[in-house]
């Protein structure tokens, strides 16, 4: 049958609840139709039939779509999956003859049809078949803050809409990450969002609001909310934090956070967290431009020379009852600032403020997951930086571990003012590794100016190393390949011969 011949396939948005909250198109729509389908349970009441009730007609055919199952059990053989998919192809086969037969038909939807609704799977069992049009509909996340009267999001913010199904960890880590989150489907899950938000430290701003713009419309703080009157058209809203009121009472506390080595992409969702959650940002300006910028949040930058100073200003803002986030490259407590906090912090007169701290991506796990694996058996962490310490300390502890045929990352391995330790450090390693030892070279790893190398130890050129660099030297075992493709890769057994 030729498209002229059959009907058009309509999915029509409703809107929340409220029928003055259609639009003009939908209203067009249902008047036009031929077919009115809406989704039901075994009860027979369609929340969308009653919202578009005073648009029908005696005369229009109305197909009602009954779920085999909601919630319940069912003894399909193909479980509570076989089950509806069996019933959406039998939905999709009874629109399916009336378009066949010229008809219009317009499949009713609360909020937006392709917004977590039922509409959907008849539109990618139909849509390729018929002529089909959506009408977008106000969605249930947007009816929620005008009932709050909040912003959602403003300026840069991020909004995540989530359905409250996910399991508790999966929550817990979306909801500490970003700005603004609507969380759906409540009901029986209520429970479980209420911990996430409060292990993601979120319950205090989480507002509930249930059945929006409907007669029966319901807001409330979400922590006075009793779990035992949730119904499943109901949401948890995170609103916009930007003007959010901050409480400055008492201690506040300070949260080291590890920035790894580059970029977003290296960032774990608990320090993106802390970072959006602090008022106060503390750290070296080069690393604090990593950071975006948040509306409300102040930021201190200084010089990386500094970081007694720094953690001193940190801990004195969280005695004012600020919550501070000090940031760090990489992981804080490899070579960076979370030895400074709590050395601080461990002094009067800071021992009683909070101090916690977030791991980062180190550089020596970035720069070796580049490479291939080259830190897969043991290996020691030794910087070279003699400005903490004598080189002969350093000089030391490479015979040592080079004498135990460890792996060697080395952190800070050169710098403009420090041009020699690299080749001093060769010429120690070379007493006890053959000269083909493999070296990675890793350089700005996840940046922009990001540079891989494998060269021998003999090799190894210190003109090659400045302070964005790190050096992964291998042992024994390390082995280098040059893969099918062409690349080269580095790696470390696990098994260590025995002798």
């Amino acid at each position: 049958m030729s498209e002229q011949q059959t009907g058009r396939l309509y999915g029509v948005g409703l809107g929340p609840g409220d029928p003055s909250l259609m639009t003009v198109r939908a209203v067009e729509v249902i008047a036009e139709a031929d077919v009115i389908a809406y989704h039901s349970a075994r009860h027979g009441r369609s929340i969308a039939r009653s919202i578009a009730e005073r648009h029908l007609r005696p005369d229009h055919i109305e197909e009602r779509l009954v779920y085999p199952v909601t919630t319940e059990t069912t003894d399909h053989p193909g479980g509570y999956r076989g089950a509806m998919d069996e019933f959406y192809a039998d939905a999709a086969a009874r629109l399916a003859a009336h378009l066949d037969a010229g008809r219009t038909v317009a499949v009713l939807a609360e909020g937006d049809p392709l917004f977590y609704g039922s509409y959907m799977h008849m539109h990618k069992r139909l849509a390729d078949r018929y002529l089909t049009e959506v009408i977008p509909g106000v969605t249930s996340v947007s009816a929620a803050a005008a009932r709050l009267g909040a912003p959602l999001v403003e300026g840069e913010e991020v909004l995540t809409v989530l359905p409250g199904t996910l399991p508790e960890e999966e929550l817990t880590a979306r909801l500490a990450t970003t700005d603004a989150a609507a969380v759906m489907k409540l009901g029986r899950t209520f429970p479980t969002v209420r911990r996430a938000l409060e292990r993601s430290g979120r319950l205090t701003d989480a507002r509930y609001v249930e059945r929006a713009t409907m007669d029966a419309e319901r807001t409330a703080p979400l922590a006075e909310v009793d779990p035992e009157s949730v119904p499943y058209f109901s949401m948890a809203v995170l609103p916009s934090r930007v003007d959010a009121p901050r409480e400055e009472s008492g201690m506040g506390e300070v949260v080291v956070v590890g920035l790894g080595p580059a970029g977003p992409l290296w960032l774990t969702p608990e320090a993106r967290a802390e970072l959006a959650a602090a008022q106060d940002l503390v750290g070296y300006s080069t690393y604090l431009d990593r950071v975006p910028v948040r509306p409300g949040q102040r930021r201190h930058a200084s010089d990386n020379k500094v970081e007694s100073v720094r953690a001193e200003f940190a801990l004195d803002l969280a005695r004012r009852g600020r919550r501070v986030a000090v940031v760090s490259s990489g992981d804080p407590g490899v070579f960076a600032m979370a030895t400074a906090v709590l050395e601080a912090a461990s002094e009067d007169p800071y021992r009683e403020v909070p101090v916690r701290i977030v791991p980062g991506m180190t550089a020596a796990h970035a720069a070796a997951a580049r490479a291939g694996a080259p830190l897969g058996h043991d290996y020691a962490v030794i910087s070279l930086s003699d400005r903490l310490k004598p080189w002969e300390v350093i000089a030391e502890r490479l015979r040592a571990a080079a004498a135990a045929d460890l792996v060697l990352a080395l952190y800070n391995p050169g710098s403009r003012s420090r041009v020699w330790q690299v080749g001093k450090a060769r010429e120690l390693l070379l007493e006890h590794r053959a000269p083909d030892t493999p070296v990675v070279l890793g350089r700005d790893i996840g940046g922009p100016g990001e540079r891989v190398r494998i060269v021998r130890l003999a090799d190894l050129d210190p003109a090659d190393v400045d302070m964005r660099t790190i050096l992964l030297v291998g042992s024994s075992q390390t082995r280098t390949v040059r893969r099918g493709d062409g690349t080269e890769v580095v790696w470390t057994p696990r098994r260590y011969p025995e002798g």
